[in-house]
């Protein structure tokens, strides 16, 4: 019985004591705790929440407002609009004038091209002419019959106008026309009863056109009426010659 209850104040004894050993550092944590509670309830009764702040009333159009600055900042400035579109045209203009010289070069260039080949279209025609001359010229100094070298001539000359056919060159008919300014160059008048008066009695210049294009007029001698055949019709009349009276005109009668 004496042991039991020696072993059991023992243990009282032991609690007792442990617990008096875990209550002396309790009592430097207590304070620390209850002043970082009491910070925590000041903040959080100092902070307002969203249902207990009141809404002002301008506030909803200011928002609305600075929502719609970004847009009109962004909005273009006029004069810069205008420099690019007047740099845009300048630009255009510019290539424009470039392009209308290039234009206007290659034309003129065209134009020369154009001129040549057509010199030198011709030339390839009548370069066979050309060498027969010289043929008929060479045979005439050694030929002892004029009559071949004239033959040779005329088949040249034939040969000339079939080449100009071929290039649309044609030669004007003149004798025995009525003279035309527009395509006869007058020189002379013949007193000649064997054509008709006005027309051309001889040709001194052939003349030649292209289509419709006269190339040269033909110099041409035209035809008038003798003077001896009005001589007969005055020595008809007795010699004498009658004058018609004068015309009359309202202006010369009396009012």
């Amino acid at each position: 019985m004496i042991g039991r209850g020696a072993s059991t104040d023992y243990s009282s004894d032991a609690v007792s004591s442990s617990k008096g050993n875990s209550s002396a550092p309790n009592d430097g944590v207590a304070p620390v705790t209850e002043a970082l509670e009491s910070t925590e309830g000041a903040a959080v009764g100092s902070t307002p929440s969203a249902e207990q702040v009141p809404e002002q009333p301008g506030q909803a159009s200011a928002d609305a407002t600075a929502a719609d600055q970004p847009e009109a900042a962004a909005e273009p400035d006029p004069v810069l609009t205008l420099q690019a579109d007047l740099a845009k045209t300048r630009d255009q203009l510019l290539r424009t004038a470039a392009d209308f010289d290039n234009y206007r070069k290659r034309s003129r260039r065209e134009i020369v091209d154009s001129e040549r080949q057509g010199r030198e279209s011709v030339l390839r025609q009548l370069l066979p002419v050309f060498d027969n001359l010289e043929r008929a010229v060479a045979h005439a100094d050694t030929a002892t019959d004029a009559k071949s070298v004239a033959d040779g001539v005329r088949l040249v000359i034939q040969q000339f106008l079939d080449a100009c056919a071929r290039i649309g060159i044609e030669r004007l008919q003149a004798v025995g026309q009525p003279f035309d300014p527009s395509l006869h160059d007058a020189i002379q008048n013949l007193e000649t009863t064997e054509f008709p008066p006005g027309t051309v009695a001889a040709e001194v210049l052939p003349g030649y056109k292209m289509g419709d294009r006269l190339v040269r007029p033909a110099m041409v001698v035209v035809a008038k009426r003798p003077a001896e055949a009005a001589a007969p019709s005055s020595a008809d009349n007795g010699g004498s010659t009658t004058t018609d009276p004068p015309h009359e005109t309202p202006e010369d009668r009396d009012p």
